[in-house]
């Protein structure tokens, strides 16, 4: 099979992962709903909800169906296997305390990067980041910060897949200006997200390098663009985040 040919996929399993997503977002719907939203028939619902109950992987509650908690084992399951949840989690948890700020970790996975732990100081703002929510990575700091440490081979990849959305009149949405701030992200060692991604919000994120030299994911720090000026912003809050990049390399060895 060449690289550019798709593997044959399962239709059944596309919509049962359909109907696990929409669940996800709305907490709790009925099977009109679900079918209305995704399209497919009240009787092509019924029989994968069905098989979802059965298995237990979603609860009955009246006419509504939910995820089940099942998922929570599966949750704290990729955790463990990634070995350095609990070292980042302290570092995090440490550096929130120190600059009163949100600081979150983020590691890649299929071209997004996918929130692992937040934990806000006491002037954190609230963002609709989450543990497990995805995001595009060319918008955010954290992304920027991994991007800048894969072949550029990799990146092209990415770009291909997911394109280079824009948000605010500071996104980047051209492959040269992309690569030009990955270059310069490498050079300086931390990444900035200049409101990128959500206006009024600024954000200074540093990678975490593995053992063999391969980035694992980034540790970043955001605020609002009032506080996140001057030197607090440009030198300050980069060099307590690369220390805390720094402290998870070395701890995460021992992990």
């Amino acid at each position: 099979m060449s690289e550019t040919t798709k593997p044959r996929t399962i239709q059944a399993v596309g919509i049962t992962l359909e109907i696990i997503d929409f669940l996800h977002e709305n907490d709790s719907a009925r099977i009109t709903e679900i079918a209305a939203e995704l399209g497919r028939s009240k009787g092509t619902i019924h029989c994968h909800l069905a098989t979802l109950l059965e298995n237990e992987y979603v609860v009955r509650n009246g006419e509504e169906y939910q995820l089940s908690l099942r998922y929570l084992h599966l949750g704290e399951g990729v955790k463990d296997r990634l070995g350095i949840y609990d070292v980042v989690a302290d570092e995090v948890d440490e550096l929130a305390s120190e600059c009163n700020e949100l600081v979150q970790f983020a590691m890649e996975e299929h071209g997004r990067g996918v929130y692992l732990y937040k934990k806000g100081g006491d002037q954190a703002v609230q963002t609709a980041s989450s543990v497990g929510k995805r995001e595009y990575l060319h918008c955010i700091s954290l992304g920027k910060a991994i991007l800048a440490h894969y072949p550029r081979e990799r990146v092209e990849k990415i770009v291909d897949r997911h394109g280079l959305p824009g948000y605010t009149d500071q996104t980047i949405t051209t492959r040269e200006e992309l690569f030009e701030n990955l270059e310069t992200i490498r050079e300086r060692g931390h990444a900035f997200d200049e409101e990128e991604k959500i206006e009024g919000l600024r954000c200074v994120a540093a990678p975490v390098m593995g053992t063999d030299g391969q980035v694992l994911g980034a540790i970043s720090i955001s605020g609002p663009s009032r506080r996140m000026t001057g030197d607090r912003y440009r030198e300050e809050l980069p060099n307590k985040v690369t220390r805390s990049a720094n402290v998870i390399e070395i701890n995460s060895k021992f992990s």
